[in-house]
């Protein structure tokens, strides 16, 4: 007996009407093709830059970039 006959035995038998629900949303949502975003060459490099900055320890920690928007904000 195939699986997919196996799985669907076992679910018409069930009464577990949790368990049913959980196996849905999981069916539902691997079948669901989802959209793949792809970046162009700008945003790439943009990304690059970005990651050789942070290697580079040229980053600014969450507090530092709120100190800087404060002075921002207050002239």
């Amino acid at each position: 007996m195939a699986i997919r006959e196996k799985l669907i035995n076992e679910i018409q038998l069930s009464k577990n009407e949790e368990l049913l629900e959980e196996l849905y949303q999981f069916l539902h949502k691997e079948n669901k093709t989802e959209n793949v975003y792809e970046l162009c060459e700008e945003q790439k490099s943009a990304i690059e830059k970005s990651s050789e900055q942070i290697q580079n320890g040229e980053y600014l920690t969450n507090e530092q970039a709120n100190q800087e928007i404060e002075k921002w904000l207050n002239g």
